[in-house]
């Protein structure tokens, strides 16, 4: 006999929960009973698209009023805390979508507030679950390359990201909090630890209010350096979004992860390389299929997690890692100055 799909609700129904909602609905052991968001008009329209007949306004009357194994957070970033503290409160286990807080001090209060309610919490970072990035963690946690002792970790772009989130052109942080938080986070996985950082940003755009550029050098702590760099001002002669090329130079070989999902393992035994696509499901669509399909892989790591009652790779006490990252970069390129994220 099959179990009883998790019954979940979504909070927040804006540009990215389209997403999330499409992949819930590729995942047989959950379904999206109820939707809540603020704005009504967002929320009837989204109910109707994907038809969910329970939907609620505000997140006290949608805990109050349905039996949930979870809740998906897909609001913007300002009202993080305040709707996971209360879906911890209510005993209900989270996820939320990244940037998990804007500040530390919010980040620590919402793990707490989770280990007190004694919830699962995972926050959505999705960039380590591409399907072409995937390949080279297990490649590299396989030790095909030895021990890594550098790596580089780029995406460099000029699509026209404020055309579906807007608030990105306004915001008074831009790249480093919305796309370098992944490249970080990948970094991480794939080195460790970081000790010490810089970072310089800068405005390439005048259109916009915060950082479209970024280079962070970073020591880890058994002695690797790694860069990672980003920018929304470039203009390649071919767009690759929204791809990531890494290179990683190991004792034992080197790794590539070149654009087309083109991956490149060289060691003693010779030089293995293939292709690492997303798979095609029915309802993405280029450019984003990379990042659609790796929402579906996440969230269904949610599901295995909830059901074997086991941490989620990226958990909050793990994210909180990676948030302290990009604070400590804007800290380094404030200053002008190197950084230890264990001193935030």
């Amino acid at each position: 006999m099959t179990s009883t799909p998790l019954r979940g609700a979504l909070v927040g129904c804006g540009f990215f929960a389209r997403n999330q909602m499409q992949a819930w609905a590729d995942i047989d052991d959950a379904e999206i009973v109820a939707l809540c968001d603020t704005n009504s008009a967002s929320l009837e329209a989204f109910a109707r698209d994907y038809a969910v007949e329970r939907r609620y306004g505000d997140v006290n009357a949608l805990l109050a009023s349905e039996s949930l194994d979870f809740v998906d957070v897909a609001t913007t970033v300002g009202s993080h805390r305040l709707l996971v503290e209360k879906v911890a409160q209510a005993g209900v286990p989270v996820v939320c979508q990244k940037p998990v807080a804007d500040s530390l001090s919010d980040a620590r209060a919402m793990v707490a507030a989770c280990e007190r309610g004694r919830v699962p919490f995972m926050v959505h970072e999705n960039f380590r679950w591409q399907t072409p990035i995937r390949a080279l963690i297990e490649a590299v946690r396989a030790g095909r390359i030895g021990r890594p002792f550098f790596a580089r970790v780029s995406f460099r772009s000029g699509f026209d990201v404020y055309s579906g989130q807007p608030y990105l052109a306004t915001d008074d942080r831009f790249i480093v909090q919305d796309l370098g938080i992944h490249l970080l986070d990948v970094t991480r996985v794939l080195l460790g630890e970081v000790t010490r950082l810089a970072c310089e940003i800068e405005r390439v755009n005048p259109r916009i209010v915060a950082e479209d550029t970024a280079t962070v050098l970073m020591s880890h702590e058994d002695g690797a350096r790694s860069v990672v760099d980003c920018s929304y001002a470039t203009r390649p002669a071919r767009e690759p979004f929204p791809q990531s090329v890494i290179e990683i130079d190991g004792e034992r070989g080197t790794a590539r992860l070149d654009q087309d999902y083109r991956l490149r393992i060289h060691n003693d035994d010779g030089t293995e390389e293939r292709v690492v696509a997303p798979q095609a499901l029915p309802w993405t669509e280029e450019p984003w299929r990379l990042i659609q399909e790796s929402v579906v892989r996440i969230q269904r790591h949610w599901v295995e997690c909830l059901r074997a009652g086991r941490e989620p790779e990226t958990s909050g006490r793990d994210n909180f890692r990676t948030l302290a990252l990009v604070e400590a970069a804007y800290e380094a390129a404030r200053r002008h100055a190197v950084v230890s994220p264990e001193t935030l």
